[in-house]
């Protein structure tokens, strides 16, 4: 049921020229086979670590934004990286546009109504 182990009285026997070529050839093999895999890993480590450091940090402090005089903010909304700021401007609606990462502005969209 158990295996066990061979005696260890028993002399060691030399290997044959055959039995040799093929553990040099299993043992190159296997070198090439670990080289592979730690230069892949290495590769996929690389392109995270990559990534991690390119990535760009969210804006933080603050930041003030001038209205004109009189405007009133309708709504606000987040939209994948913008923001979306609902303005009403003497009577007409505007949306402003920020960036959300850097909060820099991004555009400008008024409504005004046909005369």
């Amino acid at each position: 049921m158990f295996l066990r182990p061979p005696p260890t009285d028993a002399p060691d026997e030399a290997l044959t020229p055959e039995q040799e070529r093929i553990i040099r050839k299993f043992r190159q093999f296997s070198s090439v086979s670990i080289l592979v895999m730690v230069l892949g890993m290495a590769a996929v480590f690389g392109v995270i670590g990559y990534r991690m450091l390119r990535a760009k940090p969210l804006a933080t402090g603050e930041m003030t934004a001038l209205l004109p005089k009189g405007a009133r903010i309708l709504s606000t909304a987040v939209s994948g990286e913008v923001v979306v700021v609902t303005l009403e401007v003497n009577g007409a609606t505007e949306l402003r546009t920020f960036d959300a990462r850097t909060l820099a502005p991004a555009g400008r969209l008024r409504f005004a109504i046909e005369p």
